[in-house]
């Protein structure tokens, strides 16, 4: 197996601290995780980048939703990218696409233009888009060099045919296929087997009870039915534990058989 890739996907210091103890390679910085993450705040960066020293691939999402954008959401992408490559990102994750579900190529080459020499992850906007072969390929000829996905499916495990067909175009294509989307330590030995990856994604999240004594439930900030009194935080141990199975994994360049 290659050298491992694991990164971490944070949307706070305290997140970015644990996954940092537990031996995350890289962090990919996010805000609202809760709602599939956002792009964060500048000061976020800024105290991450100051406090862990780790790479930090930014998340360039303006909102919750689908990867159509308007001119004005790509002119604010564009913004932030501007930003976080002038200060220091390792990456931006990035991902735009038409209403038939092929890649805008028009928005990912400006997107990633304004990166100036940044590295460019694929988010997974590509588990949505229509054909994901033909996908990779003009991401990867616009300038992307990793693709996140769970092999369009719910979790990676349940995609894990076609990360395989993907890990092995990608070869070819100089692209990394960064398996995400349930990953933990439970499953991470057979991802790596029956997919042949070497580069995982994970948010090792644990919910801890918030701090408030006093609490009106029945008031809701945001989505009903999510609590205010919930707060989601990386696990230091869920990295710790996903890092010692990848370091343990050896002979697995292959596609070897589960038994």
């Amino acid at each position: 197996m290659k050298d491992y890739i694991l990164e971490v996907c944070v949307d706070s210091v305290e997140s970015a601290l644990a996954a940092r103890a537990g031996g995350a390679t890289r962090l990919e910085l996010c805000a609202n995780l809760v709602i599939g993450g956002t792009t964060p705040g500048y000061a976020l960066f800024d105290e991450v980048k100051r406090e862990t020293g780790l790479p930090i691939r930014t998340l360039i999402r303006p909102r919750f939703g689908d990867f159509l954008y308007t001119d004005y959401e790509y002119e604010q992408m564009i913004y932030d990218i501007r930003h976080f490559s002038k200060e220091g990102a390792d990456g931006v994750v990035i991902g735009s696409l038409n209403a038939d579900g092929t890649l805008n190529e028009a928005q990912m080459r400006g997107m990633i233009e304004s990166a100036d020499g940044c590295r460019i992850t694929f988010h997974r906007a590509f588990d949505v888009c229509a054909d994901p072969i033909v996908t990779m390929r003009t991401a990867k000829m616009l300038g992307v060099d990793t693709i996140l996905t769970s092999g369009q499916e719910a979790d990676a495990y349940a995609g894990r045919e076609l990360l395989y067909e993907l890990v092995k175009l990608g070869e070819k294509e100089a692209v990394t296929v960064m398996v995400g989307a349930g990953v933990n330590s439970g499953n991470i030995v057979q991802l790596a087997k029956e997919t042949t990856a070497h580069a995982f994604h994970m948010s090792g999240k644990k919910v801890l009870p918030s701090g408030m004594r006093y609490r009106n439930e029945r008031v809701h900030m945001g989505i009903e039915g999510m609590s205010e009194f919930e707060i989601w935080q990386t696990d230091e141990e869920a990295v710790r534990e996903a890092v010692k199975v990848l370091k343990n994994i050896s002979g697995l360049d292959k596609r070897d058989e589960i038994v």
